[in-house]
């Protein structure tokens, strides 16, 4: 009977350690919170942008991983593109943005 015992607890150690495992980031992975926190991060982001009259939702496109903001799409003028990056910087959780975006 504790052989059983032990058994299980062994067992669900082992698939506990698993799935925390499974969840953790790696340079190139995700953790689930960071995912959800990057989901957050770019739909403010994409927010602000549609907010802002000067700016078109549209030619702008966000992605996020780990905090670092990536913009990009194709512009009309310099000033668009100076404007995306300044709004981005006032969304709470960016910690760093590359500018890919690229005049018409």
């Amino acid at each position: 009977m504790k052989t059983n015992q032990r058994f299980a607890i062994l067992l669900l150690a082992v698939a506990a350690a698993t799935g925390i495992a499974g969840c953790a980031s790696s340079p190139t992975k995700e953790s689930t919170g960071q995912y959800v926190d990057d989901t957050v991060i770019t739909t403010r982001v994409k927010a602000a942008i549609l907010k802002d009259d000067m700016l078109k939702a549209t030619e702008i496109n966000v992605e996020t991983f780990k905090g670092v903001v990536q913009l990009s799409g194709f512009v009309s003028s310099e000033a668009h593109i100076n404007r995306a990056v300044q709004v981005t910087q006032g969304v709470p959780g960016v910690r760093s943005i590359k500018n890919d975006m690229r005049l018409k």
